[in-house]
């Protein structure tokens, strides 16, 4: 994710999967619950450093379409319990 400013010149969050984005990047692992985390620590000001924290809309809908994608289909077939010795 980048920084980058709305129309009104508001520091906004961008995602950026590809990390190719100008200036001042930071990395955030691809859930909405890192997302949350980092949102209650205020860690995005921080970690762009912005001077006032910045709205977080567009990271949020790019990774709620992320979860979405990951989330298991029914025909995933059996799984195994890796957690016993056998």
């Amino acid at each position: 994710m980048v920084a980058g400013s709305d129309a009104h010149g508001s520091p906004v969050v961008v995602p950026d999967p590809a990390a190719t984005g100008h200036g001042r990047g930071a990395h955030l692992h691809p859930t909405t619950s890192c997302l949350e985390l980092a949102l209650r620590r205020k860690a995005f000001a921080r970690a762009l450093r912005l001077d006032r924290a910045p709205t977080t809309d567009l990271l949020a809908a790019h990774l709620a379409r992320e979860d979405a994608a990951q989330e298991p289909t029914d025909h995933a077939g059996p799984t195994r319990n890796w957690s016993t010795s056998s």
